[in-house]
């Protein structure tokens, strides 16, 4: 029940004010007409405006003139003092229910910052807006009241959005923020005012805690992480990472916790390239393309494009293919900063990348609240700004919305309609939902879900789901798989229509060729010789020689192999030091594997095993026919002769009395006996019956 009040002069005025401007026809006050100025007509008005007068609409009218007298209509008309009257009964009856509605909704006033001049934040200010009407309309107790501002990406002017937004439109809790330079600068004006801030910036790591910040993205630690299991699954051992330097200074953290993820699975950090702001360049394309051609002469072609602005990429991408980088054997990989936005460039543009592997946050699209999200978003984006070519919402508007959801969940958890910063920030703190870029919990001040990767590869004019990682199964086929990932040569579409995996390096164009050294002194020529022959490519022969090349043979098939041989002098364990100090790239020989020397090398497969053998040392001699004596010393030839003549003494005298073969002179019977027992040294088992006493000797 509302009550309304008239006044009698609110009700004489706008009668005055109605009948000057509608120009109405007046009764005459007497029968006979009588001509009066404007003059009169107004004291008339405010004199006798009780009276009964009367407007005639048909034919007569007054025609008001200052300079000329006024006629007067002989006939009456409609009394104007009770339509007036009921005109604003009315509409203040209007106006009062109004304030008593307004009075019953609680204004809550929130404040966003972000680039509104950028994709991503067009893409953040429609789903923040769409959100807010969402709870708008089934709200009944509060009433929202948005208040934007445009950062331009400088954190200075961040600050000073938030500080007019908190002091002087009472902002009650702000939110937004695309760079972590932005939100520490903003957390810090929050803490001052006690103010809740939410951040969609994806910092390094977990950062100091300010006590008003929550942060709407995980740290990039998990990103980190899928990155270093690519190039763990694809076996690349150097890679070079590219980013755009920040005209405030970046995270240093990003580079150093990737440098210790791929340092962990075997590989290393070959060269870093530093990018200038694209925003401080004259000619980003020039500079781009300079600084490219610096990359011909790494090894490297394993790129990793860890952070970079959305212009600044469409110009390296278009630069890299026209120099070759994206060519065969080169890889490249994007991390979510510019793979989530990649629906929003043309088609020359993504042609460019093509080949390419993204990184790009997982999210359902099928559910319904996605569905209705998306319909509001693409009708509502097309009408905000017609002169974008695609409408579709990235992971950036999904994070604005998600965050802009978390307020006003927080808001209707509040009992009453009074509300306190304090008690604002720990309703959303506790918050817990699903959201449309998956669960929306806080854990100190950041979100403590463990986030899910989709691994894609640009195709064409698209880009198309190859896999998917999480920090529980690393690489999958599918979010459903135990971990393993079977990624075939034919299900990804590499740069330069590669047909197999990438090896990831390339021989650089100014880079030396690979030091082969050789040993000069080898033992067995039938492995390793070196010759004098002027042709170097005759100089070296052998069966080393000859699987060093059958290898080099099936290699430039594929890859570029240039190298050269190098004869050495000294000793196997010097040639192999030289390895190890990297005087040499490798060595090809004769080369046992030894402990202390595989402790400094790495050696291949043998492929030529020797067996067991005995080691002899090699001496030309000339009396080859007595080599047989040469193991008897002069100690044993004096005991065989000694021993021999014993037993001459023994047989003859056994056999010379009985045996006639001993008998005669006594010469003849020694002879006999020499004889005999130099017999048996060779043929002694066909003379056994000659021995009379034969069975009497041992």
């Amino acid at each position: 029940m509302f009550t309304l009040k008239l006044s009698l002069s609110l009700s004489l005025s706008l009668s005055l004010s109605l009948s000057l401007s509608l120009s109405l026809s007046l009764s005459p006050i007497h029968s006979n007409r009588q001509y009066i100025t404007c003059r009169q007509y107004f004291t008339w008005m405010f004199i006798h405006v009780s009276d009964n007068i009367l407007v005639q609409k048909k034919k007569h009218s007054a025609y008001i003139n200052v300079d000329t007298p006024l006629r007067m209509p002989p006939k009456p008309g409609f009394p104007i003092p009770i339509l007036v009257s009921l005109v604003l009964i009315f509409f203040h009856g209007y106006a009062t229910l109004s304030k008593a509605d307004n009075d019953a909704f609680k204004t809550v006033h929130i404040g966003a910052i972000m680039d509104t001049e950028s994709r991503i934040g067009k893409e953040m200010k429609t789903a923040i807006k769409i959100s807010a009407q969402n709870f708008s309309k089934r709200s009944k107790r509060f009433k929202l009241r948005l208040y934007f501002r445009n950062s331009s990406s400088d954190p200075l002017q961040a600050t000073f959005a938030a500080e007019e937004l908190i002091k002087k439109k009472g902002a009650q809790v702000v939110l937004g923020m695309q760079s972590w330079q932005e939100t520490a600068l903003v957390a810090q004006v929050g803490k001052k005012a006690q103010t809740p801030i939410l951040s969609f910036a994806t910092p390094a790591t977990t950062p100091p805690r300010w006590p008003f910040l929550l942060q709407m993205a995980t740290n990039e630690t998990a990103q980190i992480n899928c990155i270093a299991s690519i190039i763990s699954f694809f076996h690349w051992r150097k890679v070079i990472v590219i980013y755009e330097e920040e005209p405030y200074g970046g995270d240093p953290a990003t580079l150093s916790h990737l440098l210790e993820a791929i340092h962990k699975v075997g590989s290393e950090l070959e060269y870093r390239l530093v990018l200038p702001s694209v925003s401080s360049l004259r000619d980003p394309q020039g500079v781009v393309r300079k600084e490219l051609l610096n990359l011909l002469s790494k090894q490297s072609r394993a790129f990793i494009l860890l952070r970079s602005s959305l212009p600044l990429a469409m110009h390296l991408f278009r630069e890299a293919k026209d120099i070759g980088v994206m060519g065969r054997d080169s890889v490249w990989i994007i991390t979510e900063s510019i793979a989530s936005l990649i629906h929003t460039v043309n088609s020359s543009v993504i042609s460019s990348m093509e080949g390419a592997l993204g990184i790009k946050s997982n999210y359902s699209e099928t559910n319904r609240v996605y569905q209705e999200f998306y319909v509001q978003f693409r009708r509502a984006f097309r009408s905000e700004y017609p002169e974008e070519d695609n409408s579709q919402p990235g992971v950036y508007a999904l994070r604005a919305y998600d965050g802009m959801t978390t307020i006003t969940n927080a808001l209707e958890d509040i009992p009453n309609n009074t509300i306190t910063l304090t008690e604002l920030f720990d309703k959303i703190l506790s918050s817990n939902f699903s959201g449309l870029g998956g669960q929306i919990c806080f854990e100190h001040g950041s979100l403590s879900h463990k986030q899910t990767f989709r691994i894609i590869n640009i195709i064409g004019k698209s880009y198309r789901d190859i896999g998917f990682w999480s920090s529980e199964t690393g690489l999958s086929k599918d979010k459903t798989s135990d971990g393993s990932i079977n990624v075939f040569p034919g299900m990804v579409h590499w740069p330069g229509d590669l047909w197999r995996f990438p090896k990831g390096w390339a021989m650089p164009t100014s880079g030396r060729p690979l030091r082969i050294g050789i040993p000069r002194r080898t033992s067995f020529q039938k492995l390793v010789k070196v010759t004098d022959d002027p042709n170097p490519t005759n100089r070296y022969e052998g069966f080393c020689i000859d699987v060093f090349d059958a290898v080099v043979k099936i290699l430039e098939e594929a890859y570029e192999f240039p190298y050269i041989f190098e004869a050495y002098s000294g000793s196997y364990d010097d040639l192999v030091n030289h390895v190890y100090n990297k005087s040499y790239d490798a060595v090809v020989g004769d080369v046992t594997i030894l402990a202390d020397r595989w402790d400094h090398v790495e050696f291949t497969q043998p492929f030529a095993e020797s067996g067991l053998t005995m080691i002899v040392p090699n001496k030309k001699d000339s009396q080859k026919a007595w080599m047989f004596v040469k193991p008897f010393t002069m100690e044993m030839w004096m005991v065989t002769f000694a021993v021999f003549i014993y037993t001459t003494l023994v047989v003859w005298f056994l056999e010379h009395r009985y045996n006639p073969d001993f008998g005669g002179p006594l010469r003849n019977q020694l002879v006999t006996a020499l004889s005999f027992t130099f017999s048996t040294l060779f043929f002694a088992h066909s003379i056994p019956e000659r021995l009379s006493h034969s069975h009497g000797c041992i």
